[in-house]
């Protein structure tokens, strides 16, 4: 089997391709979501790429010297594609073949991934037989919760810690006499307000600047025919937007890539009452069953969903190669130092 570099335009992707993401279901990790990704999030350096075999699609970049997965810092997961119908066995062929083309190069560097992806093994296990090393470490955390059958908001409310859980409460109370709560679905004229208020919101945060401002909207866009996205806004008397965030549905769960709350009006806690609006609409009129806080170990998130997954990264090393055998090193003298590292607790002697 043969693998090649094949360039990705950052227009649109190629009709070559599309057979890879035939089986994509999930939109934050398929065509959409790789078209707003190609022309609004990559660095202005930055080439995108992909690594092809008969039964597999590696979405690549290469900036700067190193080639690395074609991911960002929107990006919630990454996967290698395989072609309709690829078995472990042409998956770990597959693996030997892309070995043999990123042998005499530094690491390619993959993040993003899912550890119980079943595409990993044996694609892994060819690398490995091609003469690559692959090398783990964690990349960023995911704060999910699947929901018992039948839940409703009531009882998923129950479950929230107290402090939470009584706050929400307090807070839904009054929010019918100071906000107004907006949830868009569908493209057309209303949506493009909506996002003008998102990036308003945005902009009025106290987060730093996107590195790609055009991205989300871009994607909500993309999203909105499908009925895959639900915009929400929590406006004051005066129709001013306050909080602003988007959850992406599929397959009976909803994801939030992105959640803002103006730092100006923070006392009134906008961003609380958006969560806890968003979440009980999505429970009854979406019926949604697992509920998803995207990238990242904020503590706030552990208030709103119970479970802690970590997304991996992986070097794919050659140790024939300086950069290779460097990063070996550095690899095996991280593991020394953890090893090493003094035991905390009232057992330590």
């Amino acid at each position: 089997m043969q693998a090649m570099f094949r360039d990705l335009p950052r227009a649109s992707l190629p009709p070559w391709c599309a057979p890879y993401w035939q089986g994509v279901e999930d939109p934050l990790g398929g065509e959409l979501w790789y078209a707003a990704t190609l022309a609004h999030a990559l660095p202005p350096g930055a080439s995108p790429l992909a690594a092809v075999t008969t039964a597999v699609l590696l979405p690549l970049r290469w900036d700067g010297g190193v080639l690395s997965s074609l991911t960002t810092e929107y990006s919630l997961g990454w996967r290698p594609l395989p072609a309709p119908g690829a078995d472990a066995a042409a998956l770990t062929d597959s693996g030997r073949a892309l070995a043999r083309l990123l042998r005499r190069r530094p690491p390619t560097r993959l993040e993003a991934l899912d550890p119980a992806d079943p595409v990993l093994p044996p694609l892994l296990a060819g690398l490995r037989a091609g003469g690559l090393v692959p090398l783990r470490y964690g990349h960023f955390a995911n704060w999910r919760e699947a929901l018992p059958a039948d839940t409703g908001w009531a009882a998923y409310l129950a479950t929230r810690p107290p402090a939470q859980r009584n706050t929400i409460a307090r807070k839904l109370a009054r929010a019918g006499r100071e906000f107004r709560f907006e949830c868009l679905a569908a493209p057309g004229a209303a949506l493009e307000p909506g996002i003008a208020a998102f990036e308003a919101v945005r902009a009025g945060s106290w987060k730093p600047d996107e590195p790609a401002p055009g991205f989300d909207a871009a994607l909500m866009r993309a999203l909105a025919p499908s009925g895959a996205l639900r915009l929400g806004l929590l406006r004051d008397r005066e129709d001013r937007p306050l909080a602003a965030q988007y959850w992406v549905l599929h397959r009976g769960g909803a994801t939030i890539p992105k959640l803002f709350h103006l730092e100006a009006a923070r006392a009134a806690s906008p961003g609380t009452v958006l969560t806890a609006l968003m979440i009980r609409r999505l429970i009854e009129e979406d019926g949604v069953q697992a509920l998803d806080f995207g990238r990242g170990d904020d503590g706030y998130k552990r208030l709103w969903v119970a479970e802690r997954r970590q997304r991996l990264g992986l070097l794919l090393v050659d140790p024939l190669h300086p950069a290779g055998a460097l990063a070996l090193a550095r690899h095996a003298a991280g593991r020394l130092r953890r090893a090493l590292r003094p035991a905390s607790g009232p057992d330590a002697a």
